[in-house]
């Protein structure tokens, strides 16, 4: 039935959608008898209406025809008929066909193309959405990615969902249960440890419904993770920044640097650089088959802001007695 066929059987009646069976059969008989044939005798418009009427009554009279009316709206005829495409008899499950305003829309829907009724959607088919979850338990991960996916969510016609979800950095590492609404289901999804930004995992058959196959797209969520104050992510690797003090920097020393493990001790080599990278291998983001990567330590040289009366004259005695010029070389740049 085109949209244009449509027609709104309440409004035809004069009645709510909640209205009793009484009062539909009240308001029937009072436009049935004000638009007779014999009350209007050679009036094709109110023969018209007169059939309108007994069409709508004959629907929201019967309760059956009723329910898939409300359910189904324009399409409800189609049920238990065949929907276009599809097998005779198909229970469409639940599904609101109210949401669309013509049957191209459902189409499109259908197809993964833009425009239809519900939501923002992505090319491909895909719908998105940011779901708020609630705190999970760290260390409830898989420990691996098995259920992390990058199918293509416009291939068939499943209506896959995509959410962002978003972790602390303790949670990504560890892994994490965590629990969200979806409409009306409560989901507990597991993070395995190691999850990254980007990373996308797959939750089957918590998508949208897809009417025509009798079956639920795949539900995406999409990782985020909340900034920490001194670690980042730079693929399996952790990055940080440690300051060191000059003498340091120039004598080479042992100091403290943070891990997830907790601290470990690092031997700094003389004449370290700010700038400079060590490594602290297997110290880093865990990966999907294993092990760990590495981190990354970042050393930037802070000279002090406020000196003591001692060490403004240590200073002193050392720019005095210093061979190193670190910028002779500049002496010979040109254009």
């Amino acid at each position: 039935m085109a949209a244009t066929d449509f027609k709104d059987y309440y409004s035809v009646l004069g009645v709510s959608k909640t209205a009793s069976p009484e009062e539909i059969k009240q308001a029937f008989r009072k436009l049935a008898r004000k638009y007779h044939p014999d009350v209007n005798p050679g009036n094709k418009q109110a023969e018209a209406n007169f059939k309108e009427v007994n069409e709508a009554y004959e629907v929201l009279s019967d309760s059956d025809k009723r329910q898939k009316y409300d359910q189904f709206g324009q399409y409800w005829k189609q049920v238990g008929q065949g929907f276009p495409g599809g097998g005779a008899g198909v229970d469409m499950g639940g599904f609101d066909f109210s949401q669309y305003g013509s049957f191209d829309e459902f189409i499109n829907e259908l197809l993964g193309r833009f425009g239809g009724a519900a939501g923002s959607r992505a090319a491909g088919g895909r719908q998105s959405y940011s779901y708020r979850t609630s705190t999970g338990r760290p260390g409830g991960g898989y420990g691996g990615f098995n259920d992390f996916g990058f199918q293509d969510a416009g291939a068939g016609t499943a209506q896959d969902t995509e959410a962002i979800i978003t972790l602390t950095f303790l949670e990504a590492f560890a892994g994490v249960q965590k629990r969200f609404n979806l409409g009306s289901e409560t989901l507990d999804v597991r993070i395995p440890a190691g999850a990254k930004p980007g990373s996308r995992l797959r939750v089957r058959g918590k998508g949208q419904f897809n009417p025509m196959t009798q079956q639920r797209g795949d539900l995406y969520l999409k990782v985020e993770l909340q900034p920490h104050s001194f670690f980042q992510i730079e693929g399996d690797n952790l990055v940080c920044e440690v300051p060191i003090t000059p003498d340091e920097a120039t004598l080479g020393a042992s100091i403290d640097v943070p891990t997830p493990d907790g601290n470990v001790n690092v031997k700094l080599p003389a004449g370290v650089r700010s700038g400079q990278s060590l490594r602290l291998r297997g110290k880093g983001w865990p990966l999907p088959k294993g092990g760990r990567g590495d981190q990354l330590v970042k050393v930037a040289i802070a000279p002090p802001k406020d000196l003591s009366p001692q060490e403004r004259e240590y200073y002193e005695k050392i720019r005095a007695i210093r061979t190193y010029n670190p910028r002779s070389h500049l002496n010979q740049v040109k254009l």
